[in-house]
Order: structure tokens, then C-alpha cells, then sequence
């Protein structure tokens, strides 16, 4: 009975996910906002209100403890991916500066959204934050959520609307991955931070885990793969025992971080970080991997997700509390980009062009707040209202593209790189 109640979930839930998928790539949006707004649907607020009865017998909490175990291990998965492919791309680095008009992109385009998630803070922390939540972590929180961009999504949306060559396309890549990495990192030292008021034990655990664990990573780890990937992927693809050994890398880490309370995905994705950047590798990697980790496993956790949602993020003393944090997330990151693409020499109808890329949030934001969510840094009311703010926000991003082309042609469709 509890397989075959499994199964019936999973085959709901990839069913949803693909045909709420299908409709939005109809739409002219990436497929995976459509598995993300899946697991909405799934959840209380669309499916718990229009059959309760029937959404409680097919998702009993009993039940659930599976779905989420299997979510996890998707994520841990996809995060490793991310990491693997995290780099600054080409042409990122102009008029012989370090880091060029990427650099301005991603500092401004973190630095305003953060600054307006902090500065928002207090007007949600009373009334949204869980009992016993301290006003600065919830604060730093709310900052690092609102400052995130999608690298996946972006370069997924790139390539539909044909920008992955462009100048704009290659500058907001490299300032989307300095992003990632930055926000990842800040997440990090948030639950650090919000761990020390858990007691002594619990912020030692993570002051002195977390270096120990980077020290080996970096200067032990890495090192040792690059030997190995030049003895056992020559070409590029890794060999099966390669391929283990790299799987039960991403597991170990995965499971080290859980165990310093800072999540799985950290480690997953410091340890895709430590790979070597290869082209080869990382398109090998996503070949064998992705199947699994994206087609599959992801729907479950776009589901469980949804399953944390509330229906009271939509009631209508909600709703301007979500305006608002839509506002901050969409007004900070955009004139952030676009201000820091200003600075990097580009006109401002590029500028504004880069600025609604980098505006598209997706699948790397819900992993966020989710972690924010497992934490206890934030309720299920502001989970749904960040999700829905990951939603609006990157499904705005294509409609932005073609407003800004539609006046500005030559801001959208500018010659690719040489």
C-alpha cells in the first residue's frame, strides 16, 4: 500500500509538472517555471482548496517523509551541476579591468535588492517571521532572498530568445555566476549567524566546520580530482568508477553540511565548485546526471514545495505585503543591474535590457527560501510570497525583453561577440 501510494504520487506529480510545463513554454516562458508553478497547483493553495478531501488522502503527512528524502537528493544533485558549471564567461572583462561591467552588474545588482530587503524587513519581521526569529537574521535573510538570480533559468532564457552569443547575453552570464556564488556564500553565513542564537554548540559547529570543510575541499580535494579526471576522462567523460567516485563526492559533502545544519545543498554545490572547468566535463556531467536530477527528482521537490505553501499569503491583509516585496525584489535588482551596466560603458536601453535578464529569479530562489524555510528563518506565509515573487519576477523577464526590443531593437539584438 505504501508503494503503491508513492507511485500514484510520483506519476502525479510528473504528469503536473510536465503539462503546467508545457503550457507555460506555449506562452513563450522556460519550461521549468511552469514545474515550479506545478507544485503550487499540487499544494493547499490551489489543490488543498478546490478538493481537500481528495488532496489529503493522495498527500497524507504520513506519506511525505519519502517525497522528501527523494527531493532532497534531486536538489543535492541539480546543485551539484550548478557548481560545476559556475565560471565567468568569456568577455566579462573589459578595458582591462579585473573584473569589468560583470563586476558593476553583480555588485549593484546584489547591493540595491539587498539593501531594499533589509530596509523592508521591519514592516514583515512582526507579523510574518516564526516565533522566536531575531529581527537581523531575518532581516540579512529577506536581503540575500530578494538579490538572488537564476544562472540555469537565465541561460536557459538566453538561449530561447537567441542572446547567448550577444554582449548583453555573455555580461549578464558572468554577472548572474558572480551572483550565485556571492549569494550562496551570504545564505551560508545567515544560518551561521541565525545558528548562534541556538546555543555555543551549534555556532561552533559551524565556525569551525565550515573552514575545515572549504580548507579540504579546495586545497585537498581539488587538486586530487584534477589528477584523477586527467587519468580517468581524458576526453571529457568520466569513466563509471569516475563517475561513482564524483557521486559519492557530491553525497559526502552533501552530508557534511547537513550535519553543520547548513544544509545539504551547500556542500553539493562547494563540491561541484571544486571540479575543474572544462567544457567536456561539464556537459558529460549534465548528460548523465540531469535526467535523473531535472526530469525527475526536481517535480518532486517543486512539489514538496508547494506542499509548504499557505493560502493565507494570498488573503487580502496579505497581498500588500506581496506587492511590496515584488517591488523591492523587481525595483532593486533592475535598476541595480542596469546602474552597474551604466557604469561598465553600456547606453541605458542596454542597460535596462541587462537589468530584466538578471531580474529573473526561478529555480536557484526557491532553493533559497526552501532553505530558509527547513532553517525556521521564515514561515510558510512568506515562503508562498517569495515563491510567488520567484514566479512573477522571472516570468516577467521575457515580456521586459520584448518591450525594451519593441522601442530599442539594437538593445536586445546587438552584434554577438567576436
Amino acid at each position: 500500500m505504501i508503494l503503491t501510494l508513492l507511485l500514484l504520487q510520483l506519476t502525479v506529480i510528473l504528469v503536473t509538472a510536465r503539462l503546467c510545463g508545457l503550457a507555460l513554454r506555449a506562452l513563450g516562458q522556460p519550461m521549468v517555471i511552469g514545474e515550479m508553478a506545478a507544485g503550487i497547483v499540487l499544494g493547499p493553495v490551489v489543490l488543498g482548496q478546490l478538493a481537500p478531501q481528495w488532496h489529503q488522502q493522495l498527500f497524507p503527512p504520513a506519506s511525505l517523509q519519502g517525497l522528501s528524502a527523494l527531493a532532497n537528493v534531486g536538489v543535492v544533485l541539480f546543485m551539484f551541476i550548478v557548481g560545476t558549471e559556475l565560471r565567468t564567461p568569456e568577455g566579462s572583462k573589459e578595458r582591462g579591468k579585473p573584473f569589468g561591467a560583470a563586476g558593476w552588474v553583480a555588485g549593484l545588482g546584489m547591493l540595491l535588492p539587498m539593501a531594499l530587503g533589509i530596509t523592508i524587513a521591519p514592516a514583515l519581521h512582526e507579523s510574518l517571521a516564526p516565533p522566536g526569529v531575531r529581527f537581523w537574521p531575518f532581516a540579512l535573510f529577506m536581503g540575500v532572498a530578494l538579490s538572488i538570480t537564476a544562472f540555469p533559468v537565465l541561460a536557459r532564457i538566453q538561449k530561447d530568445k537567441g542572446l547567448s552569443g550577444t554582449r548583453i547575453g555573455q555580461l549578464s552570464l558572468a554577472a548572474a555566476g558572480m551572483v550565485d556564488a556571492s549569494a550562496w556564500l551570504l545564505l551560508a553565513l545567515v544560518i551561521a549567524f541565525a545558528s548562534a542564537g541556538a546555543g555555543l554548540e551549534g555556532f561552533l559547529r559551524i565556525a569551525l566546520g565550515l573552514p575545515l570543510m572549504l580548507a579540504v575541499i579546495f586545497l585537498l580535494i581539488r587538486p586530487l580530482l584534477a589528477r584523477l579526471l586527467r587519468t580517468h576522462a581524458p576526453d571529457g567523460r568520466p569513466t563509471a568508477m569516475m563517475l561513482a567516485a564524483l557521486v559519492i563526492g557530491v553525497f559526502a559533502s552533501a552530508m557534511f553540511t547537513e550535519w553543520l545544519h547548513l544544509h545539504a545543498v551547500f556542500g553539493a554545490f562547494l563540491f561541484g565548485i571544486a571540479l575543474p572547468r572544462d567544457d567536456r566535463l561539464s556537459h558529460a556531467l549534465r548528460e548523465r546526471i540531469e535526467p535523473l536530477s531535472v526530469v525527475m527528482l526536481m517535480p518532486i521537490f517543486f512539489a514538496m514545495a508547494g506542499l509548504g505553501t499557505s493560502p493565507g499569503a494570498f488573503g487580502n491583509a496579505a497581498l500588500g505585503m506581496l506587492v511590496l516585496i515584488v517591488l523591492a525584489a523587481s525595483v532593486g535588482k533592475i535598476a541595480g543591474a542596469a546602474a552597474g551596466a551604466r557604469m561598465g560603458g553600456y547606453g541605458w536601453p542596454e542597460s535596462l535590457a541587462i537589468g530584466a535578464l538578471m531580474n529573473s529569479r526561478g529555480l536557484m530562489e526557491l532553493i533559497a527560501i526552501k532553505v530558509g524555510l527547513d532553517a525556521g528563518l521564515i514561515g510558510p506565509e512568506l515562503f508562498t510570497m517569495l515563491l510567488a515573487m520567484a514566479l512573477i519576477t522571472t516570468a516577467a523577464t521575457t515580456p521586459l525583453l520584448s518591450l525594451i526590443a519593441r522601442y530599442r531593437p539594437a538593445a536586445v539584438d546587438r552584434v554577438a561577440l567576436p
